[in-house]
């Protein structure tokens, strides 16, 4: 696995200076203020979204991140829903009984006391735990893996460990780590999904997840907004974007994936990707494996909680299908916005913002 290493401002600057596919400078600058001036704030996302490359013209439809969290997701997300979403052990328990395909929860835990096959165990000492992990795999001799998961605060790929069953035989110091870090909270621990081929071909290192968004309306009827596929391209076990990863827009009629993929632009530059570096595979038109089953399996998760009207819903894809992973009631635009060529031009957002106008 490679480090990851970020860029420093001034190698940025000097990417982007020498980028020939980059508007002319005093356009940039031009744009620049103009935003400034439209939104009253630093115009970050201009770099994030990519928008000094030439051919962007509608800068105006893609939105700073604080305009997202500050204007529109507190007007339409009940806080006193969220933990329905935020807390990972109340997720499963709640969406379980409508017959939706989550991640198997093995075990789970608070701070020294676990719960495995309905029994729950005091945790004293790392000999103790190792002893779980082993019973875990012992109950399930098909697994060659586990996930295990931070119940709360696990976005973004932190608190998140990926553990193999030779680990538990012959790495202490790894569970060592992992056992400091669990005991002092709460964590779930899960099955890795077996994910479907096609996926896999494209990359092998993670689970790859797909990010749509959905809105419910004034009439309790759930619209998808956007939807995304997040790869590795750095041999993580994550997918997230901040984690190195990138990210493809999906036409949501088509279930294809769009022509051009972006990674974090402070690790990977300004580049723009068209194929995965590692597998070589072409990401324009590659098919989105059980996209119409994914798109009702979301709508139906968003009717089924309609204290929460915009979410980030998070899907991995099964050999048989698509799993719902989790879902987010304050999810970063940024995945979207790129993936739409511009959130604000999106019928449905525009649909959602439009009513908060008049609020």
């Amino acid at each position: 696995m490679t480090k990851l290493v970020e860029r420093s401002g001034l190698a940025l600057l000097n990417e982007l200076i020498k980028d020939p596919d980059r508007k002319p400078l005093w356009k940039i600058i031009y744009e620049l203020l103009y935003l400034f001036f439209l939104y009253r704030e630093i115009p970050v996302h201009y770099f994030s979204r990519y928008l000094f490359k030439k051919g962007i013209i509608n800068i105006k439809n893609y939105l700073p991140n604080k305009l997202l969290c500050e204007r529109v997701t507190p007007n339409f997300n009940d806080k006193t829903v969220k933990d329905v979403l935020d807390n990972k052990l109340f997720f499963d328990f709640f969406y379980s009984q409508f017959n939706i395909s989550l991640p198997r929860i093995i075990m789970y835990n608070f701070k020294k006391i676990f719960v495995l096959s309905k029994n729950a165990t005091e945790v004293k000492s790392v000999g103790d735990f190792k002893e779980l992990l082993l019973e875990i795999f012992r109950q399930n001799p098909s697994y060659e893996s586990i996930f295990i998961k931070k119940t709360n605060s696990s976005s973004c790929g932190s608190n998140i460990y990926k553990l193999f069953l030779y680990q538990v035989n012959g790495k202490p110091e790894v569970i060592d780590e992992i056992y400091f870090d669990v005991i002092r909270s709460g964590f779930l621990f899960q099955e890795t999904i077996n994910q479907h081929r096609d996926l896999i071909e494209l990359n092998s290192s993670c689970l790859n997840t797909i990010r749509m968004d959905t809105f419910v309306d004034n009439n309790g009827e759930a619209n998808i907004i956007s939807a995304y596929l997040r790869m590795s391209i750095n041999d993580q076990f994550v997918d997230n974007i901040s984690s190195g990863g990138c990210q493809v827009g999906i036409n949501l009629q088509t279930g294809k994936l769009k022509k051009f993929g972006y990674g974090p632009i402070k690790i990977f530059g300004i580049k723009v990707f068209t194929e995965h570096p590692k597998s070589k595979i072409v990401f324009e038109n590659f098919n989105v494996p059980f996209f119409p089953q994914i798109k009702e399996l979301v709508l139906k998760a968003a009717i089924y909680i309609p204290g929460l009207r915009l979410v980030g819903w998070d899907i991995a894809i099964g050999a048989s299908g698509p799993v719902l992973i989790e879902g987010n009631s304050d999810y970063d635009i940024t995945g979207n916005d790129l993936a739409d060529g511009g959130y604000f031009a999106n019928p449905t957002f525009r649909k959602a913002f439009h009513e908060i106008k008049y609020l």
